[in-house]
């Protein structure tokens, strides 16, 4: 099953406390709605200017955490 990664963007001086903040919000939508995802996190793209939080799930469930969520984009994730 294809590994989608999901993202939403954060740009401002505090884009990655807004990041961190949000994937907490992130996990705990998966737990209530009782879907699996393979992994969580937040990074850093521009220091003190531009950040993420992404989810990354199997393509099977996205369309439920796209619908309700609305990530700003979306790539196709390979394990590392």
């Amino acid at each position: 099953m294809p590994l989608l990664k999901l993202i939403w963007d954060f740009r401002s001086p505090t884009a990655l406390k807004t990041a961190e903040h949000y994937e907490i919000h992130l996990q705990e939508f998966m737990t209530t709605q009782n879907l699996p995802y393979l992994k969580s996190g937040t990074e850093e793209i521009i220091p003190n200017e531009h950040s993420i939080a992404f989810l990354v799930v199997e393509q099977e469930n996205m369309i439920p955490v796209r619908d309700a969520l609305k990530p700003h984009r979306g790539v196709y994730y390979k394990e590392k």
